[in-house]
């Protein structure tokens, strides 16, 4: 499966149920539906041959560190960056790897700017690590707790400071779009920082923002899964992205990569043959974008 816009290859972002916890089977349902990609978890150092060897590749592996990376104390820090170093060298192995992260702090209760400045260190420091083995840190920008490189002020302020152009991004519309951040300006500033594309969006209710607002949780109604009052998790088709201007605009900026389902959806997440139906209907989704 490709993309209408720009031919990019689909593929999947491997979860927690128990049928993903297969990989062989994982893989052979990803190859018979005709899937071309398949993103791992922290474990690409020992996962990927076998992914590359079923004849699919690799969207992206999770870098191994995450919060000891921006931890208070150096040490922590410098054992973290060796670390990764060494995941960075081994996933190699496996062409340019794009290494997936969220960027969340050891203790969120510190200052920001604090943890912007041990975050900076940190990937100044690894950054060598990215160049000499031609892979990239692609930074999702999930907004949890303390939570760093979510919105447009974030990103910009890591690029300036980590300049290496193995500092990239993972681009998932659904997080700016529960955050009210414009998909499709952000996009157009960041593009040339887009290494790898999650297929996933957010579908927006406008009368519960009003209702419930962004700050607090319902006193008497029930969240939603995979989302809150006023958003929730879909599959691209079910949200408020324009995946054809997604795809048009990086097609322009010379995107090479790919773009992998991640499913977090009320509406497919909890079974077996639902979590294969949204994932395909995401993926089936996109090739007409």
């Amino acid at each position: 499966m490709k993309t209408r816009t720009g031919g990019y290859p689909i593929g999947v972002r491997r979860g927690w149920s128990d049928w993903q916890k297969d990989l062989s089977g994982m893989l052979a349902w990803a190859k018979e539906s005709g899937l071309e990609l398949l993103d791992l978890g922290r474990d690409g150092d020992s996962a990927g041959r076998q992914v590359i060897d079923a004849g699919l590749g690799i969207g992206s592996v999770d870098l191994r560190e995450w919060q000891p990376m921006i931890a208070a104390d150096k040490a922590k820090r410098a054992d973290a960056v060796a670390k990764n170093a060494a995941y960075i060298e081994a996933c190699a192995a496996f062409g340019a790897v794009n290494h997936f992260i969220v960027m969340l702090p050891e203790n969120p209760a510190l200052p920001r700017s604090e943890n912007f400045g041990y975050m900076v260190e940190s990937f100044n420091q690894l950054a060598p690590a990215f160049e000499q083995h031609h892979a990239r840190l692609v930074i999702e920008g999930w907004p949890g707790e303390g939570a760093l490189c979510c919105t447009p002020e974030g990103y910009r302020a890591f690029f300036r400071e980590c300049p290496s152009l193995t500092m990239g991004i993972t681009y998932d519309p659904s997080h700016l779009n529960r955050m009210g951040i414009d998909p499709l300006r952000f996009l157009r500033e960041f593009a040339g920082r887009v290494y790898h594309v999650h297929g996933k969006d957010a579908e927006l209710f406008p009368e519960n923002l009003y209702e419930f607002g962004h700050q607090l949780p319902p006193t008497f109604a029930q969240e939603m899964d995979h989302g809150s009052m006023a958003w929730r998790y879909t599959i691209p088709g079910h949200g408020a992205t324009s995946w054809t201007q997604v795809f048009s605009i990086l097609q322009a900026a010379g995107y090479a990569g790919g773009a992998s389902i991640e499913l977090e959806d009320m509406n497919f997440n909890g079974t077996e043959a639902g979590e294969k139906f949204g994932f395909l209907q995401g993926a089936r989704f996109l090739t007409g974008c």
